[in-house]
């Protein structure tokens, strides 16, 4: 993928009501730069080409498929890129008015987004999800009407509930409490590894042992507490040098470390590179 200038990133747009649904047909990305965006973003690909980098994933586009993009994110589509297909953006205050019973969904496929980035559908999804955003596409562009709000937040949790059924871990019980636990997990990480790395801080606010946690998590994902604890710093660090400017003390403290060089050894041991060598991979983007 061709690499773009950044030497500043693109402000996403505030939403009425935090809330925005699009329909894109056949639109090409002309050369953009990065944004970093506020609100959870939705697209489902009928047909397209070209590439979406997200992060530092690189991930082509090939039609039938979702990209899910968490809010804190950056992304940009390759220049040339074309689709075909729905763009929806909402934000925390819109979700709220969703029932409560599609909160597990949001949290497992937006809590830790890296690993449900991009989900293939098949054809019958992919129909059923199509027809799904088109109703609630048609009911946004609609004029105002009392409770309009309610109407397309409960449109939006039937999305919702669909897309978790295509995620592998929702497809194997996300109704169970381990599943429960784990996202309250995920939840908390999302909000709070800036101020603790520490698995037994989270596990204190679950109510449950920190080896229990670890061992809930391995089952739920694969991954350790502090595997996901680490996966989250790491994606934000990683943002932080490529995206911007801030010294690598600034970043290392923003982080909650206490000095940079445990940023350092940190960064270069989940990485294998230094966070210098890391960032200079960009330095010379679009010269």
């Amino acid at each position: 993928m061709e690499k773009h200038d950044v030497s500043w990133m693109q402000v996403d747009r505030e939403l009425k009501d935090s809330f925005a649904i699009n329909y894109l047909h056949a639109h090409v990305f002309e050369a953009q730069t990065v944004s970093r965006i506020n609100y959870h973003r939705i697209f489902i690909i009928q047909a397209g080409s070209g590439a979406i980098q997200i992060d530092d994933g690189n991930h082509q586009i090939s039609g039938n498929e979702l990209f899910l993009l968490a809010k804190g994110q950056l992304y940009t589509f390759e220049d040339e890129s074309r689709i075909t297909g729905y763009e929806l953006s909402f934000g925390d205050c819109f979700w709220e008015k969703a029932p409560g019973s599609a909160s597990n969904c949001k949290a497992v496929l937006f809590n830790n987004a890296v690993d449900n980035q991009q989900l293939p559908l098949n054809n019958a999804d992919q129909s059923e999800l199509n027809n799904l955003f088109q109703t609630l596409h048609q009911e946004y562009i609609k004029d105002d009407y009392p409770n309009k709000l309610d109407a397309m937040a409960a449109y939006l949790k039937i999305i919702m509930i669909k897309i978790a059924n295509v995620n592998a871990l929702l497809a194997r019980g996300y109704d169970s409490y381990e599943n429960q636990v784990y996202r309250q997990y995920l939840e908390l990480v999302s909000s709070q590894y800036q101020t603790t790395h520490e698995v037994a801080d989270f596990a204190r606010q679950l109510g449950i042992p920190a080896r229990k946690l670890s061992d809930l998590c391995r089952r739920c994902s694969g991954k350790g507490a502090k595997d996901i604890i680490n996966g989250q710093i790491i994606a934000e660090a990683k943002r932080s040098l490529q995206f911007s400017s801030k010294p690598v003390k600034e970043i290392a403290y923003h982080l909650n470390f206490s000095t940079p060089d445990q940023f350092s050894h940190f960064f270069k041991k989940n990485t294998l590179i230094s966070p210098n060598d890391y960032r200079g991979r960009f330095v010379n983007i679009g010269m």
